[in-house]
């Protein structure tokens, strides 16, 4: 079943349940899908990269958001923004912990041969391809910093 289908089925559920928080956020959900889908050079079916990615930049911006509605002490907002976010995170894959990353960014290095922070971004590029959808490219480029500086 595609994530649209999904989206579609607990849109109706949450509706039942009048559940006005969860609707919200899977909403949000479906529209960021559909503009994906409706994109240029987009295919006719989004493949489940594309779909994580749109996700994942729909989870950073509410973080982002929460951020500047918490620096100015708006509660009520701050409030929206991160119950969106935990109506989406449920859709992505499994996070990886930060001891996890660390692991799996070492064997990188290590794969790599790099020895110096000049070959920071190659570290970085294929921790991030390989770890698409498991791990947030801030945590990722933190932990290669902190390994090789």
């Amino acid at each position: 079943m595609s994530l649209l289908t999904q989206i579609d089925q607990d849109i109706k559920q949450a509706m039942l349940s009048k559940q006005a928080d969860r609707l919200r956020g899977l909403r949000a959900i479906k529209s960021a899908l559909l503009l994906a889908k409706t994109e240029k050079g987009a295919a006719d079916e989004l493949t489940q990269d594309a779909e994580i990615k749109v996700l994942q930049k729909l989870i950073k911006q509410r973080k982002e958001s929460a951020d500047i509605y918490k620096t100015q002490g708006r509660e009520d907002l701050y409030d929206i923004e991160i119950a969106e976010m935990y109506v989406i995170e449920p859709y992505l894959p499994q996070q990886m912990t930060k001891f996890e990353i660390e692991g799996f960014i070492q064997e990188v290095i290590e794969r790599l041969g790099v020895t110096s922070v000049k070959d920071m971004g190659r570290v970085i590029g294929l921790a991030n391809k390989e770890l698409a959808g498991r791990a947030d490219g801030k945590t990722v480029s933190e932990v290669v910093k902190q390994l090789l500086g």
